[in-house]
């Protein structure tokens, strides 16, 4: 299909297709690449930040491309096409406006458009752009760029940069890679995701560039922490209005793969949360109870394994209020009794827990959980003797007392073999 024009020039989706609703084209609609486009009207954002930006559409080997003009020109990740940037002076942009280019993470299609750019004579004769990337990118572009007199600014997360008279906070999002970065404008809710955040699609874990899933879920939940409506990705249509959820199916989607799970397998939240807990992963535990809860409030099941991630977060607090609710219900629940035992434990409360612990181990003496609590709470009360006559605690105790004793013993060994680490008496 050819692409579709107005008045003026300006390409036009077809009619068919939303690229604000669906994010990308069915093949049977795809146009011909449309070329440069304007980030206000596509996104229907009137903000200056974007009042004469522009963006071009990856295709081939090479990301999105976006020009943030204000004062000046900046590019955020210029490709991996030496031809994009022909057209900026057709535009009525000059080239020597470029003053920084940000790399959201060092894949060949997001940055090697650098070196395209920075050959252009005017450009390589001032040296007067800087180039901005995460530390933990390649050493091989950062090689290259010092070499050729180029200013490199390396950044960790959390700094704000001023790109084109507008401020932009940097999140360090690693996952994909180790050094990726996206951009947040909070006045107009926008982030520039690189590939951590796609639509309808999840990057890999590269692992030959520090990928981990891990770090993934952690790099999506600093995204979630953020008021986001409007998300430019590193390739595909730009999603406006709904980019929050965007970010959530993402994350949702590495929790998957982390516990190994396909995407058609209709795995329930519940059943994602039990695997996620076993991987440690409170934090998503959490996130799939609330899903749960959300579809069906109260559900005893979930109320309890969120209270129960939570007290292993340290949010004693809040796991409190939940397991109120539930003995509320079920006065002889064990594992609730236990469990807001554990929460008192946490806030230090030694004498408070102690009873509920009891009550637990009234209904079942034989939970260990409880004893080994209850030990816990006589000992920080100075009962050594009261903590010690139970055999579960005393015997988690002294293995404890032996993983420290042996910890500090190769330590020692550690520091005796090191250079200069044994006196010797000589003479």
């Amino acid at each position: 299909m050819t692409k579709e024009k107005k008045e003026g020039g300006k390409f036009e989706f077809p009619e068919e297709f939303d690229p604000i609703k669906e994010g990308v084209l069915p093949a049977e609609l795809e146009p011909d690449h449309p070329g440069w486009l304007s980030i206000a009207e596509i996104m229907k954002i009137s903000d200056p930040v974007f009042a004469k930006s522009m963006f071009l559409i990856g295709y081939g080997e090479s990301s999105n491309v976006y020009v943030l003009a204000g004062d000046y020109l900046t590019i955020v990740d210029p490709g991996n096409d030496y031809t994009v940037f022909a057209e900026l002076e057709k535009m009525g942009f000059n080239p020597l406006d470029i003053k920084k280019v940000v790399v959201t993470h060092g894949h060949r299609d997001h940055c090697m458009g650098v070196f395209e750019l920075l050959r252009y004579p005017p450009i390589y004769e001032n040296k007067e752009i800087e180039i901005i990337n995460h530390e933990g990118g390649p050493q091989e572009f950062q090689r290259i760029l010092e070499e050729q007199g180029f200013a490199l600014t390396q950044v960790k997360g959390g700094e704000t940069l001023e790109l084109s008279g507008f401020d932009w906070e940097v999140i360090h999002t690693p996952g994909h890679t180790i050094d990726g970065i996206c951009l947040y404008h909070g006045p107009t809710k926008t982030v520039v995701t690189g590939d951590t955040v796609l639509p309808h699609s999840i990057g890999d874990a590269d692992k030959t560039a520090g990928g981990r899933l891990d770090h993934y879920l952690y790099g999506l939940k600093q995204l979630l922490k953020k008021d986001i409506e409007n998300i430019l990705p590193g390739h595909g249509v730009p999603v406006a209005a709904t980019g929050r959820r965007t970010v959530e199916e993402t994350y949702e989607g590495v929790m998957m793969r982390v516990i190994e799970v396909e995407p058609d397998s209709k795995t329930t939240w519940m059943e994602g949360a039990s695997l996620l807990a076993e991987k440690g992963l409170l934090e998503e535990v959490v996130y799939c109870c609330d899903k749960e809860l959300a579809l069906r409030p109260g559900k005893l099941s979930a109320s309890q394994l969120k209270a129960f991630a939570l007290n292993d977060m340290g949010r004693c607090e809040e796991a409190i209020e939940i397991l109120d609710q539930i003995l509320a219900e079920q006065s002889d629940n064990v594992h609730a009794l236990a469990a807001k035992g554990h929460a008192l434990l946490g806030l230090q409360k030694y004498d408070e827990s102690i009873q509920y612990f009891d009550d637990a181990l009234e209904i079942n003496p034989e939970i260990k959980e409880a004893q080994v609590f209850k030990g816990m709470a006589l000992y920080f009360l100075g009962k050594y003797d009261e903590a010690m006559e139970i055999e579960p605690f005393k015997a988690e105790f002294m293995e404890r007392f032996k993983t420290e004793i042996d910890k500090r013993q190769q330590e020692k060994e550690q520091d005796d073999n090191a250079p200069g680490g044994e006196e010797t008496n000589e003479g």
